[in-house]
Parts: C-alpha cells; structure tokens; sequence
C-alpha cells in the first residue's frame, strides 16, 4: 500500500492555538474532520491516519515546536517507510495575502523557520503548500504578526482557502503533485474570499 505523510506546521499548546503561524495545524484539523479522524499524541506530533482509495494517509502536527519541525518529519518518513515524494508539509507565509495559496514540487523554505529546519535534515525536494496569512504589519512587528490570533474576519476570509486545502490534500494523494498544482494553483494567485465577493 502507497503511504502518504501530510504535515501541518504550527506550535504546540493553548498559547498558539488558532494563531497565523498556526493556519498548517488548521488545515490538517479541517482534513480530519472531513474524513471524521481524530489525532493521537504521538511521538514528535499529533497523528491521525485515514486511507484514501487504497493508500495510507498519515496527518501530522509536530509538537517540536516550529522551529525543529524536521524532528517529526524526519522520524515519520523513516517511521513509516515513506517515500520522500508522497510528503506534503502545509505552512503559514506572510509573502502571500491572507487567503492566497501556492503549491511547489520543491524549492527554498522562504525564511520561513519550520520550512528550514526540515529543509536541513530532509533538503528542498518535498513539496510545499504554502497558506497566505499577509503581511499587514508594521517594520519588526513580524513575530508579533505571526504569532498572533486571527480576528473573526480574518477567520471568514481564511475559511475558503482552508476548505480548498483540505481538496488540495486529497488531490496530491491521489493525482499527484504535478495534477495538482495544474488544477488549484490558478486559484490561489488572489484571495479565494476576494473572488466570492464578486458580482457575478
């Protein structure tokens, strides 16, 4: 059976909870309540494990805290046997607008910490969703801004992106990576909550 590894970047504990550096975390809890999983406090991370048409899908949530989220990546590869093409790490990014997306095959980790620290134990060929949370804050304010809750309305215009992530998940299990980005990356290019605002 083809095993699957999708991670959901965040921090641990009440403190962060719902927090923008949080938003892989949200994501993955979206999945799992779509397929009615539950996670386990398990070595590194929360797991939770659900099987789509065949193949084992494994979420999990680091517990590493961000900036050594590689720990848990790293361990459930080698845990699992998973081939480092059917990993998916979900993460925050300030360099996108709240509710913008983007999905690569590989590439740099973009200063972001928990990117990096996999990125050294694992290097660049993974693949990546990346979750726009915007950089609407003032010069040096960035751990403020990330480590901060999301207001209700920031919330609402996350949510669709959100929903479209956990499609995006399902698609990269069983299409590919490349299908995948061909299929929903022309959406995320401006704010999913922008668009359903629009007149039709």
């Amino acid at each position: 059976m083809d095993k699957y590894l999708i991670v959901g970047l965040g921090n641990p504990g009440d403190e962060y909870a719902e927090t923008r550096h949080n938003t892989g975390w949200m994501v993955l809890d979206a999945f799992a309540k779509a397929s009615n999983i539950v996670f386990d406090d398990r070595r590194y991370g929360f797991v939770a494990e659900t099987s789509l048409k065949g193949r084992k899908v494994f979420l999990l949530k680091p517990t590493t805290y961000m900036n050594l989220s590689g720990n848990a990546v790293r361990y459930w590869l080698n845990k699992e046997n998973i081939d480092q093409s059917r990993l998916l790490v979900v993460s925050d990014d300030v360099a996108l607008p709240l509710g913008a997306f983007r999905l690569k095959g590989n590439g740099s980790n973009g200063g972001h910490n928990g990117l990096g620290h996999i990125q050294q134990l694992i290097g660049q060929q993974y693949a990546r969703l990346r979750m726009g949370i915007g950089n609407d804050y003032p010069v040096g304010a960035q751990i403020d801004h990330v480590l901060g809750r999301f207001t209700d309305e920031e919330r609402a215009h996350l949510q669709p992106s959100v929903d479209m992530a956990v499609d995006i998940l399902r698609s990269f299990v069983l299409a590919g990576i490349d299908v995948t980005m061909n299929q929903y990356n022309k959406f995320g290019k401006t704010p999913l909550w922008q668009k359903l605002q629009k007149p039709e």
